[in-house]
Parts: structure tokens; sequence; C-alpha cells
């Protein structure tokens, strides 16, 4: 009897466990298959827009009756493959003392075409000349643009123009990782681009096109931005940038010694230039009062002094009637 019970157990429950498992599979398959209900169905035009990138935020868009497509607005999680070469801006800024700023000129210009470059800005500036003599002074001031290949070969030819290098500054700024991350951004907005243009394909009535051909715009603004910005810094790492000042030496002038008997004869001139300056000052003034007095002063005083006559007569005449009215009274 225990024999056949183990019998069973070996045998039937096995092919009882696998009619289960049969069954399972089979109800779940027909759910899966079977048709959704609800409002979250999509069509098939709406299949085609999904994104299938994960975490992706997403735009929904109604395109005729009860359709929404969702559009996903994340840049692609696939990292983007370096480029071959780093991008990296170079600039230099020289001050050379030179006896021939336009001669070192030329030699600039030749020093940029021949390295395949071009002369961007040139500039001339002339000044008088602070040693008293009649030449004057001229500063060259040029901004030449040269292959960045070639950049430190340009410098270095740069650097033997002239008697001196008075001042050198060179800077260089790695933008590998924004280059990178303006392709990523760019491919980006370039495939939701290419999504909505599917669904304006599929768009049912004028309203849903306009709609959506606003979202292209919008998306066709933002990549012309970004390929403008990579652009920039592609023409900026690929052609390097070097601005030279070329100048005459600065002329040294030697300190005059001095002593006591110069500083009082020094002096003493000062005092005898101050006297001077005080007597022709007082000699002006006296020069400048004289029309003065005559034409404004002297007639004001005469008309000052006739009216002030005038009023003592009559005060003379008025004490007169008066003495005259009280002798007569007594």
């Amino acid at each position: 009897m225990q024999r056949s019970i183990s019998l069973l157990r070996t045998i039937v429950l096995p092919i009882l466990g696998l009619s289960l498992m049969t069954g399972c599979g089979e109800s779940a398959s027909k759910q899966d298959s079977g048709p959704k209900q609800g409002p979250s169905a999509l069509s098939d035009s709406a299949k085609v827009a999904t994104p299938s990138a994960p975490r992706a935020s997403v735009k929904e868009l109604s395109v005729g009756q009860n359709q929404l497509i969702k559009v996903a607005d994340q840049p692609s999680t696939t990292v983007p493959a370096m480029p071959d070469e780093r991008k990296i801006i170079r600039n230099g800024e020289f001050t050379i003392d030179t006896d021939n700023p336009a001669e070192g000129q030329r030699k600039i210009a030749s020093i940029a075409e021949g390295h395949g470059g071009f002369v961007v800005k040139s500039e001339i500036s002339q000044s008088d000349s602070s040693n008293g003599t009649d030449n004057p002074r001229s500063t060259v001031s040029l901004v030449i643009r040269v292959p960045a290949a070639h950049f430190g070969a340009a410098v270095d030819e740069i650097r033997g123009i002239g008697k001196r290098v008075a001042q050198e500054k060179i800077t260089g700024e790695d933008v590998t990782e924004q280059y990178i991350d303006l392709e990523a951004r760019i491919k980006t907005k370039k495939a939701l681009e290419a999504q909505f243009i599917e669904i304006l394909k599929q768009a049912h009535n004028v309203r849903d096109a306009l709609e959506v051909q606003t979202q292209v715009a919008e998306v066709r603004t933002e990549i012309e931005q970004l390929e403008g910005k990579r652009r920039f810094l592609e023409n900026q790492s690929a052609l390097s940038t070097i601005t030279v000042t070329l100048r005459p030496p600065t002329p040294i002038v030697a300190a005059n010694p001095t002593g006591i008997l110069a500083s009082i004869r020094e002096s003493f001139g000062d005092g005898a230039d101050l006297a001077v300056t005080i007597i022709l000052g007082l000699v002006r003034f006296i020069i400048l009062a004289i029309p003065v007095f005559v034409l404004i002063l002297l007639p004001l005083g005469l008309i000052g002094k006739f009216i002030f006559s005038k009023a003592i007569f009559k005060m003379n005449l008025f004490g007169k009637a008066k003495d005259d009215t009280e002798i007569e009274q007594h």
C-alpha cells in the first residue's frame, strides 16, 4: 500500500503541476494579447512616436479625437563618442619693443600668412616724442589668427622680432566637454524633431497640424542655436588668436645731479619770476581799471555829488525859513 502511494506521488503530482503551469501561461498570454480598454489606449500612430529611452520626460499632444501622442524630451542615454582630438582654445598676447614698428608689422603679417593664417586687425597710432626730438613715436597693434597646430611655431617667430619682449601672456582653455555636450544635445533635438515631423504627417485636422508645427519650429530654433555655439567652439579651437603690440623702446633719461648752489639759483629765479608776475598783474589791473573808473565810477560820483549838494541846499533853505518864522513870532 505504501509502495503504491509513493508511486502515485512520483508520477501523478508532477503531471498535475505541469498542467497547472501550462494553463496559467495560456491564460496570461490570452490576457496580454487581448485588446486594451480605457482612455489610456494608444493608436498605432501613437506607438510610432512613443520613446523607448528610460526615465524620459514626456510631452502629450492631442492629434485627432481621443488620441494622445507622447513625445520624449529627454537627452539620449547613449554616451556620445569622444572627438578625434581635444578642443582647446589658445590665445597669445605680446608687447614687443622695436626700433621700427612698421617693419615689425610687415614681418608679423608675413608670419601669419606663412603659417596659413591671416591678419584680423592692424592699427597704427602716432604720439609726440617725449625726448625732445622731432620724430613722432608710432605704436602698432595687430591681431592675427593662425591654425592651432602652428601656434607654437608662430609664437617662436614673433618672439624674435624686435629688441625684447616686454610682456607675454599665453592662455589655453579646454572646451572638449562643452563640445561633446553640444553634440549630444543637437542629436537629441534632431531626434525629437523627427518625431514631431512623423506626428505632423499623421495629423487629422488643421488645428492639430498647426500645434505640431509650432513644436517643430521651437525645436528647430533650439537646434540652430546649439549648432551656432558648436561652430563657434570649432572656429575658436581650430584657429588661435595672437595679439601683438609693437612700440619703440622707451628712452632712458639720465638724472641731473643738483647741489646747494643750483637750488639757490633755481629759487632766486623762481622768486624773480614771481615778482615779475605780480608787477605785471598790478599793471594789468590798473590798465583795466582806468576805463572802468572813467566810464562808470566817475559819472556815478558826479551824479551822486550833484544829488547830495542839491539835498544840502534844500535843507539849508528849509532851516533858514524856519529861523525867519521863529523871529517873526518873537
